[in-house]
């Protein structure tokens, strides 16, 4: 295990106009980690998981992915932000599964997944839809890659969309409620995948309210409310037994 953290936050403020969204937020994420982010709605989680990537920029506090200052660079004490296209670079190595798919309609499943390699990569076509068809299998769609998102269940589109993820070779992989958009009988089959990366060795960060795949597949288990992390631990420690009320609480409701 490498001692340089996957994922270090160092006292992350986050305000929108007069509301604090983060309150001083410390968490560490291990290479080959898979943490679970819970808690209830506006506690903060989607901001959490947005400035992993520097899709939010934090008010203050730092954020690494790989021991790398995320989207800024330090000179004599102070922090300069860096220019959209370095940012850019960074974030290649990042990859994040929305809510929702946002898959290109225009392309196919195949085409989706080709798509970043070939424009940011500069990967040779042959070489990306080779990769894209390995990608398509390992998430159960081989058979559909001459599908249109509009011809895919949500389901099918979220595994799209995390090969389309995978095709850059991620070394850290996000997912902001992966499952909340899709009818329950779909679920399944999209955390299967998830479960598969797991078991692969990558490093995931989840904001969910799947309790069950937390409790399963997580190494490691924060519940935010409020803008701060109440509680972090093992899912037997957070999940069965709870030391904060507040925790308890939140959990008595949605088990």
């Amino acid at each position: 295990m490498s001692a340089t953290p996957m994922v270090e936050v160092r006292e992350v403020h986050k305000s929108y106009g007069g509301t604090e969204v983060l309150r001083g937020i410390d968490l560490t994420v291990a290479p080959g980690e898979v943490m679970s982010v819970l808690g209830p709605s506006g506690s903060g989680k989607s901001t959490l998981l947005r400035c992993l990537n520097h899709l939010e920029r934090v008010d203050s506090g730092i954020v690494r992915v790989d021991g790398e200052l995320l989207g800024y660079r330090e000179h004599g004490g102070k922090l300069y932000e860096l220019k959209e296209d370095e940012i850019a670079v960074q974030r290649r190595g990042i990859g994040m599964v929305f809510q929702r798919f946002n898959l290109f309609p225009h392309l196919s499943a195949l085409e989706n997944v080709m798509e970043a390699p070939v424009r940011v990569l500069r990967r040779k076509p042959a070489q990306a839809r080779e990769r894209a068809e390995e990608l398509l299998e390992r998430v159960g769609l081989a058979d559909r890659a001459d599908y249109y998102p509009s011809q895919l269940s949500g389901g099918q589109q979220q595994r799209v969309a995390i090969a389309r993820a995978l095709a850059m070779d991620p070394k850290l992989m996000l997912f902001d409620e992966p499952t909340s958009a899709l009818d329950p009988e779909l679920v399944g089959d999209v955390l299967d995948v998830m479960r598969g990366l797991a078991a692969d060795g990558m490093t995931m960060v989840v904001v969910t309210h799947e309790i069950g795949f937390a409790r399963e597949v997580c190494d490691t288990v924060v519940f935010m409310d409020g803008g701060s992390v109440i509680e972090t631990g093992t899912p037997a420690d957070v999940i069965r037994n709870p030391q904060q009320p507040r925790t308890r609480s939140f959990l008595s409701k949605v088990l």
